[in-house]
């Protein structure tokens, strides 16, 4: 934008309005039944997570969002009627990593420090079933150089 400015001395685009891309929590609930185990999963989803041109703080919301959850169970917890707690807290977190590039942004790096001690979380190559073995295991490879110095309880999968 600056470069056509730059060049034709002339505003094509309304630079005073801005966009702004947040991160919006979306979750989905769904009753899972086997063997006569019920089981509640909500699946949450944070679309515009790293889409801003300036992402430092875009994973407060998922932060606040994840605290919120486990205030709310130890309110509920600590209440008179325990019977029938819906647990809302998050319990994991399956970090999907860019297929592109190569491996783990800062930014990615950083949002895992400030939830790993939160939350368990997955770390998958996303549309991995589109790479050879060897780009998969590159991939692999590079994520397990960045993510062992900076935490510590990590566990190995294949």
């Amino acid at each position: 934008v600056v470069l056509v400015l730059t060049l034709f001395f002339f505003s094509c685009f309304n630079l005073t309005e801005k966009i702004e891309r947040t991160v919006q929590i979306e979750a989905s609930t769904v009753e899972i039944e086997e063997r006569g185990v019920k089981l509640r999963l909500t699946v949450v989803d944070t679309p515009g997570y790293g889409d801003a041109i300036d992402s430092q703080d875009c994973f407060k919301t998922i932060i606040q969002y994840i605290d919120n959850q486990f205030e709310r169970y130890l309110h509920d917890e600590s209440g008179l009627n325990r019977r029938h707690i819906v647990d809302n807290r998050v319990h994991c977190c399956f970090y999907f990593i860019s297929p592109f590039g190569h491996g783990l942004k800062p930014l990615d790096v950083e949002f895992m420090k400030a939830i790993h001690s939160k939350v368990n979380i997955v770390p998958v190559i996303a549309k991995a079933d589109t790479l050879t073995l060897r780009e998969r295991d590159r991939l692999k490879r590079r994520g397990k150089d960045v993510v062992k110095p900076n935490f510590m309880d990590t566990c190995e999968c294949s």
